[in-house]
């Protein structure tokens, strides 16, 4: 084999090993490293058995494994006391970041605290909690309340009886999507609110508790306001059952892929819809910036829409 002059192989070398830190400097930046060391984003979630939680979990997934970031997901199970316990975890870890998906308001915060207090950024996402995060992203859940109940009210001309379902109660999405509705019950003084009940955000739970209401008021049932699609489908099973769909309105939240489906069939009335993608795309963008040291919004918000049939094809995934 012909041998390079040792002019050649030097400049060959030097030009290998500036490719090689060009290579190096794209991989930590992409990483968000500056020694090259992957940012590790530690991630607990309210419950990976509510389909919009896992919807919100998926593109956190997609959006860390595009940018370069290590993901480290726990399931809270619903559990403020041991969402704190995982984020304790976390700061023992030693993570660059925390995202927090809040069980509770009130019980959730400890979270917070102890992971400020670790100077370790922490991002609440879909989300609140009582305690400020170093940032929050979500949407704000009065307003996807009001829109949902003003459906109701303008369907319904102003009067008649309507049926709430709570999430989980003392998490901000509950509280916020009552305050909502409450605000345009005022609104209409000849809507009734016959009966409000917590289904926990669970759609066998929803069908459930609807077919007690059922039981119980029947025929004057005009409306059931769902604070998610989940409870919502149980909601319309329950009804559907009963042969009292056609005379019943379902208004939900979240317009998950089910949701969308039972709008076009009719079953569902309307849903609202809630970016899962941004929220959880976003929560990550948040939280490499804040790895990095740098600025970012302290809060997010994404606007929520109202989903009917008549625009039910800007929705429908492809």
């Amino acid at each position: 084999m012909k041998q390079l002059p040792v002019s050649s192989l030097g400049f060959t070398l030097l030009i290998s090993a500036l490719l090689i830190g060009c290579n190096q400097s794209a991989s930590n930046e992409k990483s968000g490293g500056s020694d090259g060391k992957k940012i590790v984003v530690g991630a607990t979630m309210l419950s990976m058995q509510n389909e919009f939680i896992v919807n919100v979990h998926d593109e956190m997934a997609k959006k860390a494994e595009a940018d370069g970031v290590e993901l480290i997901t726990v399931d809270a199970e619903r559990s403020a006391l041991k969402q704190v316990e995982q984020v304790e975890s976390f700061i023992a870890q030693h993570v660059d970041a925390i995202i927090m998906n809040p069980c509770e308001v009130e019980a959730s915060s400890p979270a917070v605290t102890k992971a400020l207090a670790a100077k370790i950024p922490i991002i609440n996402v879909n989300s609140e909690t009582s305690t400020k995060p170093s940032a929050f992203v979500g949407s704000d859940d009065v307003e996807s309340a009001r829109i949902a109940m003003k459906f109701i009210a303008e369907k319904l001309n102003g009067k008649g009886n309507i049926l709430m379902m709570h999430g989980y109660m003392g998490q901000a999405a509950q509280i916020k999507r009552e305050q909502g509705a409450q605000e345009i019950l005022k609104q209409y003084p000849n809507l009734k609110l016959l009966a409000h009940q917590t289904a926990e955000w669970d759609r066998a739970k929803g069908m459930s508790l609807m077919e007690n209401w059922i039981q119980s008021f029947g025929s004057q049932i005009n409306a059931v306001f769902a604070q998610n699609d989940e409870m919502g489908l149980g909601a319309v099973k329950a009804l559907t059952d009963a042969g009292l769909k056609d005379k019943v309105l379902v208004v939900s939240i979240d317009a998950i892929p089910d949701a969308l489906q039972a709008v076009k069939k009719g079953s569902l009335d309307a849903t609202v819809f809630q970016n899962a993608e941004q929220q959880g795309a976003k929560a990550i963008e948040a939280a490499v910036k804040l790895a990095k040291g740098q600025p970012v919004e302290k809060e997010t918000l994404i606007p929520f829409q109202l989903v009917t049939k008549q625009n039910l094809g800007e929705f429908l995934k492809q």
